[in-house]
């Protein structure tokens, strides 16, 4: 609907997303599912960028996120870009390097699979494939659709040139990082503050976390002084983590391993499954309860960003969802956690056929 003025040429629009405006406008394809496989998924020329990409809106990413998916033929380099807007990168496929300029200087460094870094706020980068035979693949989890839709101009999101001193973070891309711990309220969390880590697969930092799941691990990470939260979680082989829910956003990027996630909202008996490894991307929608099953014969890591996070959470009810973060009877009253003993039945008899058909064994 739209309302003219007299004094006005063009009508007022109404129930405007000047995010996908943009998403449309940029001609790259928009994969809208529940999960994508970021290894298959379409892509096509990305003329901002200088390489091929595409924008996922995967069912549960909330108001704040979005995912891109960019790719880099081989031999190929990106254009320098910079935008008001914080985001993460995991390489799904491929080697290179980035160079990521601030008024730290000039800072370059190499990835591969499974390596993570942040884009600090504005900051200049600059993306290169190190080979000249194969293509390579990264996703950028990015605060963009909120910032897009406060702002709605395109040109004052990636072409103001102020810079952000205080949000480059203390590491500086050497992928290293030292740990950190929350003393003042002497809260259950584990933090390594980093601004890369060149293999998720093989970071050695993570903490136990039993309450979520028996043996299993997590870390937070801190990147770059930013508002993005991120953090690595771990389930042995023949174990499953419990069954939780929070506010939606979280973009779920699985590690090593494989398996499946059953999702579901309170009172419901059906539930949806995601079966899961290296190179997908998928979201548990806002206050659905989503519970995670090892079905390798190794441990299952992934990799997870959502807005706002412990340091800075931003929002109120981000807020408070972290200071339930434990299992306490805070978080019990909440019903944000379900206990295995709480739990239907089916669901761990799903769970054993399904190690049966792959040859392992139940551990809980």
């Amino acid at each position: 609907m739209a309302e003219t003025h007299a004094d006005d040429e063009a009508p007022i629009e109404f129930l405007v997303s000047p995010y996908l405006d943009w998403v449309r406008a940029e001609g790259v394809p928009l994969h809208q599912d529940f999960g994508v496989n970021l290894l298959e998924a379409d892509v096509a020329p990305w003329a901002r960028f200088g390489l091929n990409g595409a924008v996922l809106n995967v069912a549960g990413r909330g108001d704040y996120l979005d995912s891109w998916l960019l790719e880099l033929p081989a031999g190929s380099t990106s254009l320098p870009t910079h935008h008001l807007f914080e985001a993460v990168a995991y390489v799904v496929s491929g080697r290179g390097s980035t160079t990521v300029t601030t008024s730290h200087g000039e800072r370059t460094f190499e990835w591969g699979p499974k390596s993570m870094f942040v884009i600090p706020l504005n900051a200049t980068y600059q993306l290169f494939n190190a080979s000249g035979l194969e293509s390579a693949r990264l996703a950028l989890t990015t605060a963009f659709p909120i910032t897009m839709n406060v702002f709605h101009d395109e040109h004052f999101v990636f072409e103001t040139d102020v810079e952000f001193p205080s949000r480059i973070g203390t590491d500086d891309f050497r992928g290293g990082g030292k740990p950190v711990h929350d003393e003042r309220h002497n809260a259950e969390h584990n933090f390594w503050i980093t601004n890369f880590v060149p293999d998720l697969s093989r970071f050695d930092e993570l903490k136990g976390l039993e309450w979520r799941g028996k043996a299993s691990k997590a870390i937070m990470f801190l990147l770059a002084d930013g508002v993005l939260h991120a953090h690595m979680s771990e389930i042995p082989p023949g174990m499953y983590k419990k069954a939780h829910r929070h506010m939606g956003g979280t973009h779920i990027y699985p590690v090593t391993g494989r398996g499946y996630s059953l999702l579901w909202y309170e009172g419901e008996s059906d539930r949806r499954r995601i079966d899961w490894e290296h190179g997908y991307c998928y979201s548990p929608p806002d206050n659905m309860y989503h519970q995670h099953f090892n079905l390798s014969d190794e441990p299952a890591r992934y990799f997870a960003v959502k807005f706002g996070n412990y340091r800075y959470p931003v929002t109120g009810r981000m807020a408070g969802q972290f200071e339930d973060f434990g299992y306490s009877e805070g978080a019990k009253d909440k019903k944000t956690q379900i206990e295995y003993q709480e739990e239907d039945p089916t669901i761990r008899e799903l769970y054993r056929e399904e190690l049966d058909k792959a040859g392992l064994a139940f551990a809980l």
